[in-house]
């Protein structure tokens, strides 16, 4: 350019800015591959954002699942995150894989997602997915649950009712025994013991003291006939309670203790005791009881019995405690009265102690547990 001036050097300069970088976009990500229980499945080769597959059988629960995302930027090295709505809580870590297994999937209902992030982050927009059912085994659906639960309550009562059945069955069994026993046995008894006294008064020859063989047949039958209703009381079902036996208990003492001027204190659980006592067990505590009172009568020559019958729940305590002469445990006994007593005791899973002195009374007491021995009505 001309200038009128003194001459310079002149020149033209000029300045092409970079244009501005941007950042990759986010990569599009796609299904390629899918196996089914290592059977492959129809994907589309240009590959798939979502598929829905049909309802898978029970042993159909292994799945291979292929994918790849797209970058356009140069070097780019895609990362991977997968979840399986269904299993997982939360997006896996990420990982360069791609393909995923899952082996022996429960029965249920899920949805595989799948996404790709760039280097700086870039997380593509949508995932690909792939939602499936497997389904349940034969014998692991509902109906066949109901089933099965029906069947198990049906086979419940079937066993509940034939156990009742049973019950009931054994209840009248016995109380046909006790009939049977009473009107039967029992009734004949009694006319044997009143023949045999009847025969004896007419026979008379003014010794009627004198024990003779018609005495001995009627003291017997006597004596049976008090065994044979001790026997059908222990096996009547309408005597199972604690009650009866308490009632009963008191009757034998009071017959026994009264007709000879001995005083008698009998202390017992009262009537609202609904305990149900087994036939044995109730049985053997008679026997018990009977054998301690008689023993008492026959050769403590006492004034004053005490007996003591308390149920605390856990066991049966019977105390039968005298002021007569008492006598020394230690002293081998003739008799078998308390060997006896103590196998009864002990057959119930309970014992029998025997405290004495000469001169200083004696007491008896059986303890047996309650526990399978008892129940309340």
């Amino acid at each position: 350019m001309a200038n009128s001036g003194s001459a310079r050097p002149r020149g033209l300069s000029h300045f092409w800015p970079e244009p501005q970088q941007t950042s990759a976009a986010p990569p599009p990500i796609l299904l390629t591959g899918l196996r089914v229980a290592g059977v492959s499945q129809q994907v589309s080769a240009n590959g798939e954002t979502d598929l829905n597959l049909p309802d898978l059988a029970a042993s159909g629960n292994q799945l291979q699942i292929d994918f790849v995302a797209l970058s356009f930027a140069t070097g780019e090295s895609l990362r991977y995150q997968y979840r399986l709505e269904g299993a997982d809580a939360d997006w896996s870590t990420l990982t360069s894989q791609r393909t995923i297994n899952y082996a022996n999937l429960a029965p249920g209902r899920y949805r595989f997602l799948v996404r790709a992030l760039t280097s700086e982050g870039s997380m593509s927009p949508i995932p690909a997915s792939v939602s499936f059912l497997v389904q349940p085994h034969l014998w692991q659906r509902w109906w066949f649950l109901t089933l099965g639960a029906l069947a198990v309550m049906a086979a419940g009562y079937g066993v509940y009712r034939f156990r009742v059945a049973r019950l009931l069955e054994v209840a009248n069994m016995r109380t046909r025994i006790a009939t049977d026993l009473h009107d039967d046995i029992g009734a004949n008894l009694t006319k044997i013991a009143i023949l045999s006294e009847v025969a004896r008064q007419q026979r008379g020859n003014g010794n009627e003291g004198v024990d003779n063989p018609l005495s001995s047949i009627a003291r017997i039958s006597r004596d049976s006939v008090a065994s044979m209703s001790d026997i059908v009381w222990a096996i009547n079902p309408k005597r199972d309670t604690l009650l009866d036996l308490v009632r009963r208990m008191r009757r034998h003492a009071e017959e026994i203790f009264t007709t000879r001027d001995i005083g008698l204190e009998f202390r017992a659980p009262g009537a609202d005791n609904h305990l149900k006592l087994g036939v044995d067990v109730r049985r053997d505590l008679f026997l018990i009881f009977k054998e301690a009172v008689n023993n008492v009568a026959r050769h403590s020559r006492c004034s004053r019995v005490e007996i003591d019958f308390p149920a605390d729940g856990s066991e049966l305590l019977l105390q039968v405690s005298d002021n007569g002469a008492g006598f020394d445990p230690a002293v081998e006994s003739e008799g078998q009265g308390l060997m006896s007593m103590r196998r009864r005791a002990q057959a119930r899973g309970g014992s029998l102690e025997i405290e004495s002195r000469p001169g200083g009374g004696t007491t008896t007491t059986c303890r047996v547990p309650l526990g399978r021995h008892a129940r309340v009505r």
